[in-house]
């Protein structure tokens, strides 16, 4: 019995952990490939700069940060900055469709894969949602509040905790909208996100010069640039997380790009640039240019030039704004069907979502119901609450995908081979390192031996005997998982404890100085490791600094968060577990029944492919039981160090699927 129970335990684990195998070719796709960088660059200013410019700014700047909503732009920006990175050398990596899904599917397992992709369904859903509310909103203020009494006077006020004050059927009619355009096409939708995006960084320009030269100083003076405090421009900045959200999305065009590899990094970093320019820009112009108290939340910008004087710029103001929330709604939607496609592809969402039509090669019935889902949301609930729920959820994203950067720059790999494909192997030696050992003609370069060390112990850090058994890379896994728990609990403390830091209490000192150690010995355990090389068109730099400040960054601006918001991310997170214990662990792909695979394999269904961690994975002959094929299988799924107890023999002409 308890044979059965241990055995059915590690079998359960194995499904929660097995990895996304990606065989063929890396640029085979059934999409149409028609976005270059100049496309998916607008493509991400546009989906950034919409109702968190025009609407967000006005509420964060009176409300919650004052002037210093331009440091909480600053600060939002670098955090999204820092995680755009990340984003981008993934896509390096891997050119297809799925974003951050596929990234943490690759590097982290099943399970942390859907989660990643279940935030990302609500982040795109109810982004588009906020947008679309915003847009009613902006046009409802542009007619003098004319719908919004009118409906109010139909069908009253509702008075429901997260629910709007009124329905809002402009909201619900420009979503519907979104959709039409994004099932028209691609290249259809990205042409109308090019205009609009255009038109609005033009109105954006002009806000900036015209509301620098009038500007009065003593809007930052008389009330204090920090009237708030800096907890105020802290949790301004993890509001305005909100503004900087869709660069993650050019990620998803992956399969629809011309050359993803050099272009989606290239697009992530330039969109990003261009829209935190402009946001710090335009905060800096508004709260210049009017006391933060006489800002109208409402509809910020027009009623700012207005109070100056320049009626007449309102309108100007209202076509960038409209422009603007166009194509942020447009991104949303685009890149929320294209999760639940790739979600669907691999088994864990419904089937019916993979399908694509066949003229546009759009999924389109993703498109409709995930599309409707976001109209019925942008109908009946507050923009305010949609903002907030909409930040833990991509936060929890950035952080994984930061996580897994460092995880994958820690995991052994050897990655040669000769022309009569022979292969080298990877043997354990004496303390459980890893040594290239060469087979037939194939001989590793100095760079491969490297590779094939990584996640091992630096030589200078021998002495650290009770680290030198373990797996390599996994010491660096744990310490990633150690260092975001550590952080957490130190930002929380620091946060929720501060009065009574500033009264000097002991125990709060203590645990400040223990969760900060326990923080720095996380950190410390992926340094003493080495790091992997590889020849990327882009890479993070200064891995594993960048993408851990990544994680702490994220991880702050989460604890600024406000206790309902989590209780509301709870609830979504049981509804995506019944889905996927309920039908994706069931359905993946990659529920063979066999062993997992300890690590994302590249290569064609009927060549041998490669593991990142360096194992052979060996299609198996139609009809021939090879020994040599069984034990290349078993060191993938073994789960252990990645072993060859005798040399390969070449592949045979003709090979089969891959049992």
């Amino acid at each position: 019995m308890r044979k059965q129970i241990s055995r059915w335990c590690s079998e359960f684990v194995g499904k929660l952990t097995r990895k996304k195998i990606l065989s063929g070719d890396m640029m085979d796709t059934q999409m149409k490939r028609c976005l270059g960088t100049w496309d998916l660059m607008l493509f991400g200013v546009g989906q950034m700069i919409g109702g968190g410019i025009y609407v967000l700014s006005g509420t964060v700047a009176k409300d919650i940060a004052g002037p210093s909503i331009v440091l909480s732009f600053l600060i939002a920006g670098f955090v999204a900055m820092l995680s755009s990175l990340c984003y981008a050398e993934f896509a390096a990596r891997i050119p297809k469709t799925g974003s951050a899904y596929l990234f943490g599917y690759i590097t982290m397992g099943e399970f942390v894969g859907f989660v990643i992709a279940w935030q990302m369904v609500l982040e795109n859903m109810i982004g588009a949602a906020a947008v679309a509310r915003a847009t009613g909103g902006y046009i409802d203020s542009l007619v003098g509040g004319a719908i919004r009494n009118s409906t109010i006077n139909t069908i009253g006020i509702i008075n429901v905790p997260l629910l709007g004050d009124y329905p809002d059927f402009i909201a619900f009619a420009v979503c519907i909208l979104a959709c039409v355009a994004v099932g028209v096409g691609v290249k259809h939708s990205a042409r109308l996100n090019n205009v609009f995006t255009l038109i609005n960084l033009l109105v954006i320009l002009f806000v900036i010069v015209f509301g620098f030269t009038l500007a009065d100083g003593k809007n930052w003076t008389d009330s204090g640039f920090m009237p708030f405090g800096f907890e105020g421009a802290l949790r301004g900045a993890a509001v305005c997380f909100f503004a900087f959200i869709g660069f993650d999305s050019i990620a998803t065009a992956g399969e629809e790009s011309i050359n993803p590899q050099k272009s989606i990094p290239i697009a992530t970093l330039g969109s990003m640039s261009i829209v935190t320019v402009s946001y710090v820009g335009v905060a800096a112009a508004l709260t210049l240019m009017v006391p933060y108290q006489g800002i109208n939340a409402e509809a910020a910008l027009p009623d700012a030039f207005e109070q100056r004087g320049l009626v007449w710029a309102k309108y100007i103001i209202a076509i960038g704004a409209l422009s603007g929330m166009t194509t942020s709604l447009v991104g949303s939607i685009f890149a929320l069907s294209r999760c639940c496609y790739a979600m669907a592809a691999d088994g864990l969402m419904f089937e019916w979502f993979s399908h694509l039509n066949t003229r546009t090669q759009v999924p389109l019935n993703a498109t409709i119901v995930f599309g409707l889902l976001s109209a019925l949301f942008a109908l009946i609930m507050d923009l305010h609450i949609l903002v907030e729920f909409l930040s833990v959820g991509t936060l929890l994203a950035f952080t994984i995908v930061s996580a897994s950067t460092i995880i994958l720059h820690y995991q052994p790999k050897m990655d040669f081979m000769t022309d009569e494909k022979n292969y080298g192997s990877i043997t354990p030696s004496e303390g459980g390192t890893p040594t290239a050992t060469s087979v037939g003609d194939a001989t590793p370069t100095f760079p491969e031996q490297q590779a094939a060390m990584a996640g091992t112990l630096r030589s200078s850090f021998r002495w650290l005997k009770f680290l030198k058994d373990y797996k390599p890379g996994i010491v660096v896994v744990f310490g990633v998982v150690f260092m975001a728990i550590f952080t957490g609990a130190f930002c929380s403390t620091l946060i929720h404890g501060m009065s009574y830091l500033r009264e000097g209490s002991w125990w709060m000192i203590l645990l400040c100085v223990s969760f900060g150690f326990g923080l720095v010995v996380s950190f410390g355990l992926i340094v003493i490791h080495r790091k992997t090389y590889t020849n990327l068109s882009f890479q993070v730099p200064f891995v594993p600094f960048t993408p851990a400040l990544s994680i702490f960054c994220n991880v702050v601006l989460m604890t600024n968060l406000t206790s309902h918001t989590w209780l509301r991310f709870l609830i979504w997170m049981i509804i995506g577990l019944i889905v996927y214990f309920g039908y994706g662990i069931q359905h993946s792909k990659e529920n063979k029944g066999t062993a997992y695979n300890s690590m994302v394999v590249f290569g064609t269904d009927d060549q041998d492919a490669l593991t990142l961690d360096g194992s052979i994975h060996r299609p198996q002959v139609d009809g021939i039981d090879n020994p040599a094929h069984s034990s290349a299988v078993h060191t993938i799924s073994s789960g252990g160090p990645p072993t060859a107890t005798s040399p390969i023999q070449p592949r045979p002409a003709a090979a089969g699927p891959p049992k």
